[in-house]
């Protein structure tokens, strides 16, 4: 690995402990950079198993936290993991991520936030559903369970694509000003 791929794996490391760092701010439901990091992780890291397993622990860390200090009213015991629907849903995001950011411009950042969002939607609405807790087992109750859903898309579509276009952007900001920073040290 060379000085300057060194430079920019840290920097994408560094950018998505930040973008984690935002899910304990003050927030719309599901307005976050969950599927951004995915998205980002999957077009910045040379290595492939770097673009899943570093973004997948940074939530697995978020929600070690959140979910055992911050959302303690809603779990019987310590929760070591995540729900699962969510975990598949942003590994899926990631491979999407890969495929659809070959090459990386907003167009191509946008549509990839829009697929992602559906992805993900489709995937953790199906998990709430199959819990059983809210909504008959039937297609029918699947159906009333996407369609309650719909306002939380919404703020996932809309954090993704944020997100997404922020996170790729100070990438890029600071690829283009690291020059400056390694020949003054």
């Amino acid at each position: 690995m060379t000085k300057h791929s060194n430079i920019n794996t840290f920097l994408a490391i560094g950018i998505i402990i930040v973008a984690i760092i935002s899910r304990f701010l003050p927030h719309p439901p599901n307005f976050t950079a969950i599927g951004a990091i995915g998205l980002f992780g999957a077009a910045h890291f040379q290595k492939k198993w770097m673009a899943f397993l570093l973004p997948v622990i940074a939530l697995w860390m978020s929600d070690l936290v959140l979910n055992n200090f911050v959302y303690t009213q809603y779990y019987d015991s310590f929760q070591f993991f995540g729900d699962p629907y969510v975990y598949a849903a942003f590994i899926l995001i990631i491979g999407l991520g890969g495929f659809l950011l070959k090459k990386i411009n907003v167009k191509n950042i946008l549509v990839a936030s829009v697929i992602v969002s559906v992805v993900f939607f489709l995937v953790t609405n199906f998990g709430f559903w199959r819990q059983g807790l809210q909504f008959p087992m039937t297609a029918q109750g699947l159906i009333a369970s996407y369609i309650a859903a719909i306002p939380f898309f919404w703020s996932t579509l809309a954090g993704n694509i944020f997100y997404s276009l922020v996170l790729f952007k100070v990438y890029e900001w600071v690829k283009a000003e690291q020059p400056a920073m390694t020949t003054s040290n």
